[in-house]
């Protein structure tokens, strides 16, 4: 803290400064001034917390000073020294809101109570002063998002118009008198290498920079429309224009210069036509939308695509279900290099398209996602696992240094998508080879045993389905006959012992009814337990 004695009389500022214990109080530094003149200039300059002045003094006296800190430093608090017991004096101090007013000669005691309250009533506002400065930085820093969330719930849901129609007005000048809109977006899914890599970890500065150089652009001449984050979407900025409709594209094209001037890039614009304010702000939202789905992704160039009730020209259509029979062979084959020839052939036609756009993208998306989950599924032997979308793998298409469709790499994503996809595969039809004869082995060792399906599949943490299908693939008999199988080929060599009988033949193999054993020896070997005997003596 500071402090600063003001007085005539350089023997009453040593006394104070004596008189009182400055570091106990958190004060580090003491000015002085002879006269209310000089310290004015010095409390301008510095600041001071706490102000011990006199009354009667020359140039500006005590009576001024205090007057001119109410005006202009009312934080600063103020004790009065003073050697007139005057009752206009006492009554201007408090007037000013000085702290307290001592008489001359100065008591320590009476100082030092004078000097504490002062400290403790500065350190209360000056907490309070923070406190708001806090609250008034927080109200700054959710403002733009408060008003992003409401224009995002009006453009969706323009119901709620009415409730927020004042402060809209008085925000942006969008009041009643407002008929007619149209709406833009500013779309981030084709934006340039240069921007992703600027914003690549600070997403939010990346919408804030957006809307804050269309905002300017907008308020130029007067505001014609808002721009704002859609939070409806991950990456859409919205404008909403509501005058100069006329010049809605010229204005959209200073705002891609703009953009190109200050980031070194710009970004595709849909633009929607006019429609009917608030009760138009979805239509309008989604004009624009499907202007930026029918705009062709092979375009490097960024530009302001205006809805049409037409629609985009159509072309010949090329579905990828063309070419699944021959890429699942591929796959099948385990070849890299059959399988990137094939990929090949699927890209040579698509780029004989004039324009691909989102809804082509899309198609070609679900076309792919379906045939490889019926690949895994016909060549697992198993339903493919599925997403919580639905799709097992997303169709990622990459794009250029401008934010256009990179058919070449796109070519060699798909390509390394299904090396990779036949090499799990080659890998789980190996190990599901190996499993199986795992099990096989169990069954050779514990063939004995009261064993079932179930404990076999508890054993190795499979499905019984799974167990029963992988099995009758690989031997060509069920699990059950192949554990028959094999206690039956025991049994005929504990059978040409003489000195066992067939009860007791029937249990060593795992059968714990004689009956049930010869039935079943009979059926798989054509003759009954003690006829096999007599045939096969030891």
């Amino acid at each position: 803290m500071i402090a600063i004695i003001v007085d005539d009389e350089k023997h009453v500022r040593e006394a104070i400064k004596l008189l009182v214990p400055w570091e106990e109080f958190g004060v580090t530094r003491i000015l002085e001034a002879q006269d209310g003149l000089d310290a004015a200039d010095l409390i301008t300059e510095h600041k001071p917390q706490l102000i011990f002045t006199d009354m009667m003094m020359p140039l500006r006296s005590g009576t001024e000073l205090l007057d001119w800190l109410q005006l202009h430093y009312p934080e600063g608090k103020t004790i009065v020294i003073s050697g007139h017991d005057d009752f206009e004096f006492v009554r201007h101090t408090v007037k000013s809101g000085g702290i307290d007013y001592i008489l001359k000669p100065i008591d320590a005691q009476q100082l030092y109570k004078a000097v504490d309250k002062a400290v403790m009533a500065w350190k209360r506002e000056e907490a309070e002063r923070l406190l708001q400065t806090e609250r008034n930085i927080e109200r700054n820093q959710f403002k733009p998002v408060y008003w992003e969330k409401m224009l995002s719930g009006l453009t969706a849901e323009p119901s709620g118009y009415e409730a927020c129609s004042l402060t809209l007005q008085q925000e942006f000048g969008l009041g009643t008198g407002v008929s007619t809109c149209r709406v833009a977006i500013l779309s981030l899914d084709t934006m340039s290498l240069v921007l992703r890599r600027k914003f690549d970890k600070n997403t939010d500065l990346l919408y804030f920079s957006l809307t804050n150089i269309a905002n300017e652009v907008l308020k130029e001449g007067g505001r014609a429309g808002i721009a704002y984050r859609y939070w409806n979407s991950d990456n859409e900025v919205l404008i909403l224009l509501y005058d100069r409709l006329g010049a809605a594209e010229e204005l959209l094209h200073k705002i891609q210069q703009s953009l190109l001037v200050v980031l070194q890039s710009t970004l595709d614009i849909g633009l929607s036509l006019h429609q009917e304010f608030p009760k138009g702000l979805p239509a309008a939202y989604e004009e624009a939308r499907r202007s930026l789905r029918a705009r062709n992704l092979l375009s490097r160039t960024k530009a302001i695509h205006v809805y049409s009730p037409q629609g985009a020209p159509t072309h010949k259509l090329l579905t990828f279900s063309a070419y699944a029979e021959s890429i699942q062979l591929a796959v099948r084959s385990g070849s890299a290099d059959q399988i990137r020839r094939v990929v090949g052939e699927w890209i040579a036609a698509v780029r004989e398209l004039p324009s691909i756009d989102v809804e082509q993208l899309e198609l070609w998306r679900h076309e792919y996602n379906a045939f490889k989950n019926r690949w895994l599924s016909e060549l697992l032997g198993e339903p493919a696992p599925q997403s919580a979308s639905g799709e097992r793998s997303p169709f990622i298409v990459p794009l250029d240094e401008q934010g256009a469709l990179s058919l070449d790499q796109w070519e060699q994503q798909l390509a390394a998508d299904l090396i990779e996809l036949s090499r799990q595969l080659l890998t789980q039809q190996h190990q599901d080879s190996n499993v199986i004869f795992e099990i096989s082995k169990y069954i050779q060792s514990h063939y004995h045993q009261d064993i079932t399906l179930q404990e076999i599949a508890s054993h190795f943490f499979l499905s019984r389905e799974y167990i029963s299908r992988k099995f009758k693939q690989e031997f060509g008999v069920n699990l059950s006959d192949y554990v028959s199988g094999i206690r039956i080929d025991k049994a005929k060599l504990l059978l040409l012992n003489p000195h066992l009988r067939v009860s007791q033949v029937a249990e060593m193999v795992g059968y714990e009814d004689e009956k049930y054993f010869s039935k079943v020896f009979k059926k798989m070997v054509g003759s009954s337990p003690n006829e096999y005997r007599k045939v096969n003596p030891s």
